[in-house]
C-alpha cells in the first residue's frame, strides 16, 4: 500500500537516530510541517516521527505530477526494514513511468503494467536502517547501507528482476522506506558518500550487468555507447577498472569529461560515420560492446566486432527497431545479448567495489527532496555529465 494511503499502526518496531558522519551528507533533522499539515511538534526527532516528507507521483504525466506532501511514516513487518533515506538518486526509468511510456502505445503503464498510483519513485537508495520488523536483526539498526531496488523471480544468484523499487513498490523519494532485510547490504567503511553510494543500485548494476554478460576482461577493446549518461559513463568507469580499453562514445559537449572518467578514445557522435572512427580507432575491431542507444548505432556498430564479439544492449535511446543481416552474426559467431539491470550476483559485486571505492561515480548535481520535479526537468534535459542526486 502506497503511504498516500495507509493509516498510523501503533508502533512496535526498534527505531534509533543515528548521528551524522561529519564526512557524510546525510542530514537527519527533522523539518516542521506546516501549519494545515498533520506534522510533529518542534523538537521531535525525525525517526519518532507519525509523518515523513515524501514526493508522490499523483497520475501519468509530466513534472507537474509529482507532489511533495506529509504521508503516514511505513513501518517494517516481519523479514523488512525501515532505512533513513540519505541520497536517491534519478535515472531515466523514473521520466519513463511518471510518462507511462511503457505502455505506449497502448495505455500508459510502469515497467510491468498498470500501476497504483499514487506511487513513490526513487529505486537508487543509500540511507541508514532506522528500525528492523518484528524478529528482526537489531544489530542492523544504524548500519549504513546500499539498497538493491531489485526483487528477483528466484532465490538462485542468476535470478532476474520481476520488482522494482520505486515502481511496483514506494521507493527512495522520501525521508523513509522500508525494504526487505534480505536486500539491503551493509556499506559501513566504504569511503564514497552517500550522494555517490546511492547513483549505484540502477545505473551502475545495469552497466555491471552488461560487462558482466559480455565477459569484459583486461586487455578487451570495448565500445561503450551513449557515455555521457548514468549507464554509459558508469560502464566506461567499470571497464576502465577492469583493465580494458574503452572506445567511448558521445556529444562534442560532453567528450572531456567522458575522457575523464577513464576512456582511453573518445569518439564524436557527430563527427561522421561510427564504423570510420571505430576502425580507425581498433583496426583489428572490438571485443565488446556496451550499448545504451540501438537504432542505427547497433545497426552500423555490430560490423566492427571481432569474430566471437558480443555486443550487449540494454537501452534504446536512439530508437527501438533495427534492420540487421543475421547473416552478419552467425557467420562470424557475434553475439547479440539482451541484458536488463543486474542479477544477485551482479550486485554483491557491486556491494563489493562500493565498500572499497574502486570507481568512484560522477554526481552532477544535488537537489533537495521537494524539488525532485526540477531534478526530474534536468534530467530529461540531458546537458548533465552523470548522475544527479536528491538529498533527503
Amino acid at each position: 500500500m502506497s503511504p498516500a494511503t495507509g493509516s498510523g499502526v501503533t508502533r512496535r518496531t526498534r527505531v534509533v537516530t543515528v548521528a551524522a558522519d561529519p564526512g557524510r551528507s546525510v542530514s537527519l533533522g527533522w523539518a516542521r510541517a506546516p501549519a494545515s499539515s498533520a506534522g510533529t511538534e518542534r523538537g521531535t526527532t525525525m525517526a519518532d516521527a507519525a509523518t515523513m516528507r515524501a514526493v508522490l507521483l499523483t497520475r501519468h504525466g509530466g513534472p507537474e505530477v509529482l507532489e511533495v506532501r506529509e504521508v503516514p511514516r511505513p513501518e517494517p513487518g516481519p523479514g523488512q526494514v525501515l532505512v533513513q533515506v540519505a541520497a536517491a538518486a534519478l535515472n531515466n526509468t523514473d521520466v519513463w513511468t511518471r510518462e507511462g511510456a511503457y505502455g505506449r502505445p497502448g495505455p500508459p503503464a510502469g515497467w510491468l503494467g498498470p500501476m497504483n498510483l499514487p506511487r513513490i519513485q526513487g529505486g537508487d537508495v543509500a540511507g541508514t536502517v532506522a528500525a528492523v520488523g518484528p524478529g528482526g536483526d537489531d544489530a542492523l539498526v544504524g548500519a549504513r547501507v546500499l539498497v538493491d531496488p531489485a526483487v528477483y523471480d528466484g532465490d538462485g544468484p542468476d535470478a532476474h528482476p520481476v520488482d522494482i523499487l520505486g515502481s511496483e513498490r514506494d521507493g527512495g523519494y522520501a525521508q523513509f522506506c522500508v525494504l526487505p532485510a534480505e536486500r539491503v547490504h551493509r556499506v559501513d567503511g566504504s569511503p564514497l558518500t552517500d550522494a555517490e553510494l546511492a547513483c549505484l543500485p540502477i545505473a551502475y548494476g545495469t552497466a555491471l550487468g552488461m560487462v558482466e554478460r559480455g565477459g569484459v576482461r583486461a586487455g578487451h577493446t570495448v565500445l561503450v555507447t551513449g557515455s555521457s549518461g548514468g549507464v554509459g559513463l558508469a560502464a566506461v568507469q567499470l571497464c576502465a577498472a577492469r583493465g580494458a580499453r574503452v572506445l567511448a562514445l558521445s556529444s562534442t559537449a560532453s567528450l572531456d569529461a567522458v575522457r575523464d572518467a577513464g576512456a582511453d578514445v573518445v569518439l564524436d557522435r557527430t563527427a561522421g560515420s561510427l564504423t570510420e572512427q571505430v576502425r580507425e580507432a581498433a583496426p583489428d575491431g572490438i571485443d565488446v560492446a556496451v550499448d545504451v542507444v540501438a537504432g542505427e548505432t547497433l545497426e552500423a556498430g555490430v560490423e566492427t566486432l571481432r569474430d566471437g564479439g558480443r555486443w550487449v544492449v540494454a537501452g534504446a535511446l536512439g530508437g527501438p527497431e533495427v534492420t540487421l543481416d543475421v547473416r552478419r552474426l552467425y557467420l562470424r559467431n557475434r553475439v547479440l545479448l539482451g541484458s536488463t539491470m543486474h542479477t544477485p550476483a551482479h550486485f554483491d559485486l557491486l556491494v563489493g567495489i562500493a565498500r572499497r571505492g574502486e570507481v568512484r561515480p560522477v554526481v552532477a548535481r544535488t537537489f533537495p527532496l521537494a524539488d525532485a520535479a526540477q531534478a526530474q526537468q534536468e534530467l530529461e534535459s540531458r546537458r548533465h555529465v552523470g548522475k544527479l542526486v536528491l538529498l533527503p
